[in-house]
């Protein structure tokens, strides 16, 4: 093979990488976009968290993805599907809390939820005791979770900027 061949065939390889890592970086899970999508109301945005958080290494995987589905049953049709997903969701926060519930960023998925989950679901007892705790260990918290947070305060009824 010619020495120009090796070198394009060098070069080609070498742009491939390249656009297959930018492609990666992109399509991986941050903290900034999971939040952004549960600050909206756009299902497919929290199905595309779903589906990255599936491929992730992250440490919180199973307290996002809780979050996530509890989230999604209230952008989904049909009261069964609603309640399937809550529940789904539901188990896996609860079950993460469980196993450390000094874990301010998790309580915070927690109130989130609480505050705006249907009074008939019955998932609102914790909502003063996760503000509390919130308030207590915000400086604790990573910058993006803290931005997060701040953010959550000036819409939430029950967590309020002055509160951090």
């Amino acid at each position: 093979m010619s020495c120009w061949k090796v070198t394009y065939l060098l070069i080609l390889c070498v742009f491939a990488s390249t656009l297959l890592f930018a492609q990666n970086a992109q399509n991986s899970f941050t903290k900034n976009n999971f939040y952004q999508a549960m600050a909206g109301t756009d299902a497919a945005a929290i199905d595309e968290q779903l589906d990255l958080l599936k491929l992730a290494a992250v440490k919180d995987k199973t307290a996002f993805e809780g979050a996530l589905l509890m989230k999604k049953a209230s952008l989904v049709g049909g009261p069964k599907k609603k309640l399937d997903l809550f529940k789904k969701g539901h188990q896996k926060l609860e079950a993460v809390i469980e196993k450390d519930s000094s874990n301010a960023e998790y309580r915070f998925l927690r109130l989130m939820i609480q505050e705006h989950a249907p009074k008939i679901v019955g998932y609102r007892k914790d909502m003063e005791a996760d503000k509390n705790f919130i308030k207590n260990n915000f400086k604790k918290l990573a910058p993006v979770v803290q931005e997060a947070v701040q953010n959550y305060s000036k819409e939430s009824g029950i967590l309020k900027p002055g509160d951090l």
